[in-house]
């Protein structure tokens, strides 16, 4: 985590070419303020243990004592981004320091205006969806507002920890899970796109949707699995990433990739092997506190990232 100075943040200010202007919006209790929290920690502001808990955004006392979000409140945070992961960015910057001025905007249907004012002045929108209730009425709302604002959104797909911990659903059901909330998410944004701004969907293989879990602080877009997987299969980054979404299974018996299922029962689909099953393998072992096993499993993810 990088903490930067008042003449850092000036210094950062002129270069106008590493500033973004997000707002996060989402239906009421999505995780949106605990997703934020989690973002401030990620820039050396608070620590990850209490995000979550000290709702960074919500400053108001009415605020604290109802715990929801009222008036929407900016926060500006610093990251230093590695060349690694700007090496696919292709627009203009200068160097790799970037100021991200978050706007945290409310999630229930009586304060719609502060979500108005937090776009128009906004380059681009975080959406916020539930994994598990989905694409919600305040959803359609915000992302009609953001699309009548000619503001491209991403998405996240949230709470993903609740699949793991309280449901325990298997992994071809939480992919499914998880397609429809963004197929439900893409119908909204092709209903009320502008035809200036052509298509702002969201697809998973494209990077432009994440799966998060606010409260735990980590999150994931295919992009990170692809390059950690690209070399062992000797496969392009963004073909891999293409292989970790949609109908793409893979049978380690037969070291194969087909367009559907087999039967056997080594094959599954990519997503489904090689994201949320390691995923779900490691909290299976944290909440067995098998320290003996985890510490040798996050050496290995973690060589592999290095790789």
């Amino acid at each position: 985590m990088v903490k930067f100075t008042a003449e850092e943040l000036r210094r950062i200010m002129d270069l106008k070419h590493n500033i973004r202007n997000m707002s996060v919006i989402a239906h009421v209790d999505h995780g949106k303020s605990t997703l934020t929290d989690s973002l401030v920690a990620a820039a050396g502001i608070i620590a990850q243990e209490v995000a979550g808990d000290v709702r960074m955004t919500d400053t108001r006392a009415d605020e604290a004592e109802r715990g929801i979000t009222i008036k929407s409140t900016g926060i500006s945070l610093y990251y230093e981004m590695s060349d690694e992961a700007l090496k696919s960015y292709k627009g203009e910057r200068h160097g790799n320091e970037y100021l991200i001025n978050l706007i945290d905007s409310p999630g229930h249907v009586d304060f719609s205006s502060e979500v108005t004012a937090a776009l128009r002045i906004t380059d681009g929108a975080l959406v916020v969806v539930d994994c598990i209730e989905g694409v919600c009425v305040q959803t359609e709302t915000v992302l009609r507002q953001a699309l009548g604002e000619r503001i491209r959104p991403v998405l996240t797909v949230n709470k993903m920890d609740r699949c793991f911990l309280e449901l325990q659903v298997d992994g071809e059901e939480a992919y499914q899970t998880f397609s429809r909330v963004i197929e439900n998410a893409n119908v909204i944004m092709a209903t009320y796109e502008d035809p200036l701004l052509g298509d702002c969907q969201v697809y998973p293989e494209k990077g432009t949707v994440a799966f998060s879990a606010g409260l735990h602080g980590w999150a994931f877009t295919l992009t990170n699995f692809a390059k950690m997987y690209a070399s062992k299969f000797g496969v392009d980054e963004t073909k891999m990433m293409e292989r970790l979404w949609g109908e793409n299974f893979f049978d380690p018996a037969t070291k194969k990739w087909t367009s559907k299922n087999t039967g056997s029962a080594t094959c599954k689909r990519g997503f489904v092997q090689f994201c949320y099953e390691p995923i779900k393998q490691i909290i299976k072992t944290c909440m067995n506190d098998q320290k003996d096993k985890l510490w040798p499993m996050l050496q290995k993810a973690w060589c592999c990232n290095e790789v």
